[in-house]
């Protein structure tokens, strides 16, 4: 079997040739933007073993604090607010899809409707990233996802038929 990799843009496209499509979810092929100018991760996301075991359950991205925060893409605010003494904003983008960025200092409120790549708040300080960090959080249907495949920066493997 051979195995092939291409970017997300291109495992979104449907494949010729009787080979397999890529994923029929618009949702999977979606790709976001960067809430940050900084596109350099500090904290990789590391899936936890059980629902319940450690793990870092998004990314941490390099951003000073006061540094604008973007929405990752189109939604509604969920949330605004603090939790456990740092500033969260949580976004559903529909199709089961939530992010969570944190700390971000927002004046939006709950039921605000909001462009991708619109600015959402600034970079503040609290919660468990480290300063000058911002922490992007992504569910999917209420499971941790890595924000990264839908970010664009992981490509999606397709496997094909190998030999005639």
């Amino acid at each position: 079997m051979l195995l092939l990799l291409l970017s997300p843009a291109a495992a979104a496209e449907p494949a010729t040739g009787g080979a397999a499509t890529a994923a029929s979810d618009a949702s999977e092929r979606a790709v976001w933007v960067w809430p940050t100018a900084s596109h350099r991760v500090i904290v990789a996301y590391a899936a936890p073993a059980t629902r319940y075991g450690p793990g870092h359950r998004g990314i941490d991205i390099a951003a000073p604090i006061g540094s604008g925060v973007a929405a990752p893409a189109a939604g509604i605010v969920a949330f605004s607010g603090r939790v456990a003494g740092r500033p969260v904003l949580t976004i559903d983008h529909g199709d089961g899809i939530v992010s969570t960025l944190e700390p971000v200092a927002s004046d939006a409120a709950a039921g605000d409707v909001v462009r991708g790549g619109e600015r959402v708040g600034t970079v503040a300080v609290g919660g468990h990233a480290d300063p000058d960090t911002v922490h992007l959080g992504a569910r999917r249907n209420g499971e941790y996802i890595n924000p990264m495949l839908l970010l664009g920066g992981i490509p999606h493997a397709i496997l094909l038929p190998c030999c005639a």
